[in-house]
């Protein structure tokens, strides 16, 4: 039998571990991420060689990396990282292949969730889903009939630049309007401040605390952002059709309040069959999905047995 390395980048935490061939995490860790790109090779050195020797007898057989940033499949280069802008369009596999001897690949860090997702959380049991994360932002990833879905250059489901609100904020992409803007948790923070008058520093728990203790302003915060996480979704759900929509990250600890207008929003913005046929569920793995993803990425496109799985590039 033989095991799989995950490596889940973040903005702060290196996240890694070690699963089995029924993708079912055996060790996992995590490490604060360095402040530039050769103390973090460094760092997934040294993590290497601690994963090798918590293996121990079962050989590692192949590792797969999640990292944040546009991730092309034609170049399999990472072209713009928002953490580490020395990796931009840098043969990272060269660099890796110095310590690693098994096979190994690199992804977007999101599309590595929903694939843990997929294997073996919330999504185990689907042929085709969509992941959202939503937290700070709002990532994303897309199983279509058992597929990971990249697109033609890899750089497909960037579901949190759906546009939204086309009246609404600035993004950091160069849209306004987009989910990410109008559904993350500083959004929410923003809603509640307006909505208040608030000046006082707080952050989105604060806001989802405070509506649970039946603040008007603070539920309707959360109410405002689910109006447009529903549009969003009705979108997904008419162009998708999915089995599943799975709802990770940190606002999710919130769920019923932003669930609850969400889905009623993208029942109005979906075909009748569509939204029935789609199950809009949370996510189950938490912070670990990015770690099994990749893991469980390596061992169905780089493992002998790999069938299940198309690779593109």
């Amino acid at each position: 039998m033989s095991v799989y390395a995950g490596f889940d980048l973040g903005g702060t935490q290196l996240k890694y571990g070690l699963i089995n061939e029924d993708c079912q995490i055996v060790y996992d860790s995590k490490s604060d991420t360095p402040d530039n790109a050769k103390k973090l090779f460094l760092l997934m050195e040294k993590v290497w060689q601690k994963l090798k020797s918590k293996a121990k007898r079962e050989p590692i057989a192949a590792a797969g990396f999640g990292i944040p940033g546009i991730h092309s499949t034609k170049k399999d280069r990472i072209l713009q990282s928002p953490n580490y802008q020395e990796i931009d369009n840098l043969d990272i596999n060269s660099i890796l292949n110095k310590f690693i001897s098994v096979p190994f690949k690199i992804n977007n860090d999101a599309n590595m969730a929903a694939y843990g997702e997929f294997k073996a959380g919330a999504g185990r049991d689907s042929d085709s889903i969509v992941l959202l994360t939503v937290g700070t932002g709002i990532g994303g990833g897309i199983v279509l009939n058992k597929t990971l879905w990249q697109g033609e250059c890899g750089f497909g489901a960037e579901v949190g630049h759906i546009i939204v609100n086309h009246s609404g904020v600035l993004c950091n992409c160069g849209n306004r309007g987009c989910l990410e803007t109008e559904v993350s948790g500083p959004k929410i923070v923003k809603n509640y401040i307006k909505l208040s008058g608030q000046e006082k520093r707080i952050s989105a728990k604060d806001v989802a605390q405070l509506a649970k203790k039946g603040d008007k302003n603070a539920k309707k915060a959360f109410d405002q952002a689910g109006y447009f996480l529903g549009i969003g979704l009705g979108i997904l759900i008419n162009v998708l059709n999915p089995d599943k929509i799975i709802l990770g990250g940190g606002v999710m600890k919130s769920a019923s309040l932003l669930l609850t207008p969400a889905v009623k929003e993208a029942a109005k913005r979906s075909f009748k069959a569509s939204f029935k046929c789609c199950h809009i569920l949370k996510a189950q793995l938490g912070n670990k999905a990015g770690i099994i993803g990749s893991a469980a990425w390596a061992k169905d496109t780089l493992s002998p047995s790999a069938s299940s799985v198309k690779r593109k590039g």
